[in-house]
């Protein structure tokens, strides 16, 4: 099984968030993520091969600006032209790094419904650790990324041009009738994202990218939610009725997906 961490354009390598009362989240989530016999996550945060996937870190003066969101490292071609795009689509420009030099190095966005991500240049693959392709299945990494938008077609076209992504929509029905929610693709022609609309299932999901993060074992991480602060907010199961994934908050109410 090849590796979960794609160094491509489109891709997502990593998230981070800057939050309040840090010592209580950190104890939150290391409580939360490392279940199961084999945990897949360390008590640091980090993967279960020492590679640094998430970034929990405390918020001071310098994080005013930007909203209480675990924010996903989007690998773009281009990040200066990539803030170019998004300012002249609607979107803000949150924070900015760049070189001595002067040359973008990272920024972190806000798109017009208020979700903040972050874009980085594309990583080097020899960048990256090496990772025990048999063991990829077994690692912490983000296993997904989705948006949920009252304008998903805005929204669509917004991180088509932004991040680079091409499309392949998603068909979809509720009470309502027909409509497709949108797979964003990588370079690779993998999808790396989903845009969704706030009908159905997903009515009532929060407005911010959601990063959907592998347990080892889902129901026991649920328990755990509540009785570390948080809250569970949405559940679903499979065909066979087990739980197949779950949106909660933590403490400080920032959200995120579990699978």
């Amino acid at each position: 099984m090849p590796s979960p961490l794609v160094t491509a354009a489109g891709h997502t390598l990593s998230a981070d968030i800057a939050v309040p009362e840090h010592e209580r989240v950190l104890r939150f989530y290391a409580r939360v993520l490392t279940t199961g016999e084999s945990p897949l996550w360390r008590d640091d945060l980090m993967n279960n091969h020492g590679v640094p996937i998430i970034g929990l870190g405390a918020r001071t003066e310098d994080h005013e600006a930007l909203p209480l969101q675990w924010m996903p490292h989007i690998q773009v071609a281009d990040v200066a032209a990539s803030v170019r795009e998004a300012v002249g689509l609607g979107g803000k420009a949150l924070m900015y790094g760049k070189d001595d030099d002067g040359n973008a190095q990272w920024a972190v966005l806000q798109d017009p419904n208020g979700a903040a991500f972050g874009i980085i240049p594309i990583v080097p693959a020899d960048a990256l650790p090496p990772v025990d392709e048999n063991a990829a299945a077994g690692m912490g990494h983000i296993a997904w990324l989705d948006l949920t938008v009252g304008d998903a077609e805005g929204t669509r076209d917004f991180y088509r041009r932004v991040v680079g992504w091409s499309v392949e929509d998603v068909g979809m029905s509720d009470g309502e009738g027909v409509y497709a929610d949108y797979n964003m693709l990588g370079a690779t022609g993998q999808p790396a994202a989903s845009v969704c609309h706030a009908r159905g299932a997903n009515a009532d999901l929060p407005v911010t990218w959601l990063i959907y993060l592998p347990v080892g074992d889902l129901a026991e991480s649920l328990e755990r939610v509540p009785a570390e602060g948080g809250q569970v907010m949405k559940t679903a199961t499979g065909d066979d009725g087990s739980l197949s994934f779950a949106v909660i908050r933590d403490p400080v109410g920032a959200a995120l997906a579990l699978v």
